[in-house]
C-alpha cells in the first residue's frame, strides 16, 4: 500500500521499494503558477525553467538529499540508458528508462498520463526507472529496463517494481485502432480493454504495465492505482487538460536512488 508524506512536496512511496529512497512525486507544494500551479517538473511543459528547477531540487531534496538528478530526453521509446555520471540538462539522450548501480544518482522521469516505473534490486544496489506510455509500454520499455539491470548485476528474481499514478481505465478511452495494435501484439491483451462508447474501448495502462513485468519474471509488482486524470487537486494530466482546453500541463516527477 501506498504511503503518502504530509511535508509540503508529497512523495508518495511504495511499500514494495521500502528502504530504497524513492517517490511519486505529486503536484503539491510547488512553485508554479497558474495551470501549472504546484510541483511542474516538466521543462517541456512552457513554464518558468527557474520555477521547474526549483520544483525539481524539492523533489530531490524530499528523496534523497544531497543527490544528483538526472533525467533523458522522453520520446515514447522502448530505449534504456545506464548513468554512471550525471550529463548536461542540454545533452540529455533520447530514451525513456535508465539504470545505475552508482550511489548520489537520482534517477528521474516525468509523467502527465503515462506510467511511472520503479524498480529495485536492493541486494545488488541496483535501481531503475522507466516511463511505460502506452507506445514504450507496448514496445517493451520495461522490458529493456530489467535487461539493463541485469547487466549491472541485478538479478530477475530479485528485482521489485511499483507502477506510479497514471491514467486509470475508466479515464482512458480509446478508438478500435488503438485496441487493435495490442491484439495484433497478442490475443490475451484484450483483458485490458473494457467497453466504452460505440466504437470505443476503455484501456487500463497500468493493468497492462504490471502484465508485462509479471511476465517478465518479476513477482514483486504493486500498483498504486491512483488516476492522474480523475484528481487535478493532486497530479497533472495531459489528458484532463486536453479535454479543458488548457493552454499547457504540467508533469509529475517519479524518482529512485541508490543512497
Amino acid at each position: 500500500m501506498a504511503e503518502a508524506v504530509a511535508d509540503s512536496v508529497e512523495a508518495i512511496r511504495a511499500s514494495s521499494l521500502h528502504g530504497v529512497a524513492h517517490g511519486f512525486m505529486s503536484r503539491r507544494g510547488g512553485v508554479s503558477v497558474g495551470v501549472l500551479a504546484g510541483l511542474n517538473c516538466g521543462p517541456g511543459s512552457g513554464d518558468d525553467l527557474d520555477l521547474v528547477a526549483e520544483n525539481r531540487a524539492r523533489a530531490v531534496s524530499t528523496v534523497a538529499p544531497g543527490g544528483r538528478l538526472v533525467t533523458v530526453y522522453q520520446v515514447h521509446s522502448p530505449d534504456c540508458v545506464t548513468v554512471t555520471e550525471p550529463w548536461p540538462d542540454d545533452a540529455r539522450p533520447e530514451a525513456d528508462a535508465l539504470v545505475t548501480d552508482r550511489p548520489g544518482l537520482v534517477l528521474g522521469i516525468v509523467t502527465a498520463d503515462c506510467a511511472p516505473v520503479l524498480l529495485a534490486d536492493r541486494e545488488a544496489g541496483i535501481v531503475g526507472a522507466a516511463h511505460a506510455g502506452w507506445k514504450g509500454a507496448i514496445a517493451g520499455v520495461t522490458d529493456n529496463t530489467l535487461v539493463a539491470m541485469e547487466a549491472l548485476g541485478a538479478r530477475r528474481g530479485r528485482i521489485v517494481a511499483a507502477v506510479g499514478p497514471c491514467i486509470a481505465q475508466a479515464s482512458y478511452e480509446v478508438d478500435e485502432a488503438f485496441r487493435d495494435r495490442f491484439l495484433a501484439q497478442a490475443a490475451e491483451n484484450h483483458a485490458f480493454f473494457g467497453e466504452g462508447a460505440p466504437g470505443h474501448w476503455q484501456f487500463d495502462l497500468e493493468a497492462y504495465v504490471v502484465h508485462r513485468l509479471r511476465s517478465a519474471g518479476i513477482e514483486t509488482v504493486e500498483a498504486l492505482g491512483l488516476d492522474t486524470y480523475a484528481d487535478p487537486d493532486r497530479f497533472y494530466s495531459f489528458r484532463r487538460s486536453t479535454h479543458r482546453g488548457e493552454p499547457a500541463y504540467g508533469r509529475q516527477i517519479s524518482l529512485i536512488a541508490r543512497v
